[in-house]
């Protein structure tokens, strides 16, 4: 049900880069007298497209702590449905606001953006209580597809309702998601000790393995948190690889219509390839990094820095040869590569709060989130700022920039990240000492759920 969230308000975050084409290209209208004139629906120009396509993230930054501190209080169950629920009611109104003015329209998405904050926060709160230790990359991992799951849908499907009325693509998404949060409510809870469907079989499973890292009484370490640089590790590359990502998941369309001709149809077809891509590499890539630790062959903090700082270099490598391809299939391949192999940068950072201080997790990832996502406002507005007369050489510049960015993110994450509880984080009336014999044995008895 995480896996099918993320998808829905996916679908609702990214449709605006497809829908704002549609919105905003020419087309000819012949009337009644024969004369055949040409109009647009909306006459933004690069710079007024890109604070519209930015304007979610103004609302987005804000809640990211809050919902992580909400979650804790209150449990991941109900932040994640409210997140869900107001994102899903601003696409319903979307079209009515872009009808009206783009000062609506901004506003509309600001308090998409407000909803949708604290979604990250409410997983990292629930996966705490429900993600078995050896478990949690794969869990992680299957419920953060949804969001590229999502992303591969919106794109040919936007592109195909497009077609029909720009409004559709509002109208459909926004109605998916109304549906996922009826079931989300009969469902699911916070917590197994909450749960009226699990078996009293699997509720101790869950709890036994988690019993040393997990205390209800939850006190927030404010300033532990905030002076840790393995906390700082996370956050930074955090920042670095929503760079990249907002960047192409914002652009992508128009960078294929500006510098290969691509028609609207095609680029949404061709958007979608990275996406599908990181879905698969980061299902494969969750039970790679549980695999290595339960057969010991890495710790946690060496599956986290090699998974994470060898995909920004990776990427970095295809980014660059993507920016001086001429040929469309090269450009694609470069493209599709780069964005798929974030999937195992998310293995990194997006999972390491959970090791760091599960009780603590929806806040630390909150307070990454926050800074990471900047790169979603200012990314847009660069861009528009850069790319003026759509050249070829403007885009290379974008893409240097981010190529840049992954290289101070990779470096930091590289000497900084870890892997281990945190003597901070270790909850109250708890041994925190656990020696090797002790994890080994708590290896053993959770090898199964992998074989």
């Amino acid at each position: 049900m995480i896996f099918l969230g993320f998808f829905c308000l996916y679908c609702i975050r990214v449709c605006l880069s497809v829908a704002i084409i549609a919105m905003t290209e020419k087309f000819n209208t012949t009337l009644e007298d024969g004369t055949v004139i040409e109009e647009q629906h909306f006459d933004w120009d690069s710079r007024q497209q890109g604070l519209i396509l930015s304007s979610f993230f103004y609302g987005y930054v804000f809640t990211q702590i809050l919902g992580g501190v909400l979650a804790s209080k209150f449990g991941g169950y109900l932040v994640f449905l409210c997140g869900v629920a107001g994102s899903s009611l601003m696409a319903l109104l979307a079209p009515v606001a872009a009808s009206t003015n783009i000062y609506l329209l901004m506003t509309v998405r600001i308090i998409e953006g407000l909803f949708e904050g604290v979604i990250f926060p409410a997983m990292h709160a629930l996966l705490s209580r429900w993600a078995p230790v050896y478990e949690r990359s794969r869990m992680t991992s299957f419920a953060i597809i949804g969001c590229y799951t999502g992303t591969i849908i919106v794109f040919p499907l936007s592109s195909f309702l497009a077609t029909w009325t720009w409004q559709s693509i509002f109208y459909v998404f926004g109605g998916i998601g109304g549906c996922w949060c009826i079931f989300w409510a009969i469902f699911i809870r916070s917590s197994p000790e909450d749960d009226r469907f699990i078996s009293a079989e699997e509720r101790s499973y869950i709890v036994e393995s988690l019993k040393l890292e997990t205390n209800p009484k939850i006190i927030h370490p404010w300033g532990d948190i905030f002076k840790s640089t393995a906390v700082w590790a996370t956050v930074i590359s955090h920042f670095a690889s929503n760079y990249a990502f907002d960047t192409m998941l914002t652009q992508i369309p128009t960078f294929l219509k500006d510098t290969l001709g691509f028609e609207m149809e095609a680029t949404g077809l061709v958007s979608a390839l990275p996406y599908l891509t990181l879905s698969l590499l980061l299902a494969v890539g969750g039970y790679a990094a549980d695999w290595t630790q339960i057969k010991g062959y890495l710790t946690t903090r060496q599956v986290r820095r090699y998974f994470n700082c060898g995909a920004f270099l990776l990427q970095s490598a295809f980014i660059l040869l993507a920016a001086f391809l001429v040929n469309r299939i090269g450009v694609i391949i470069c493209l599709t590569a780069s964005i798929g192999l974030g999937a195992f940068a998310n293995i990194g950072f997006m999972i390491n709060p959970l090791d760091l201080a599960p009780n603590h997790a929806s806040v630390i990832f909150g307070i990454s989130n926050t800074i990471a996502t900047v790169p979603g406002i200012i990314s847009p507005l660069l861009v528009g700022v850069l790319v003026t007369d759509r050249s070829k050489e403007q885009w290379q510049i974008v893409f240097f920039i981010i190529v840049a960015v992954y290289a101070v993110g990779g470096l930091f994450y590289w000497f900084f990240a870890r892997g281990e509880l945190q003597p901070w984080a270790v909850p109250v009336d708890t041994n925190p000492t656990v020696d090797q014999d002790s994890e080994k044995k708590n290896q053993d008895n959770q090898a199964f759920s992998i074989e």
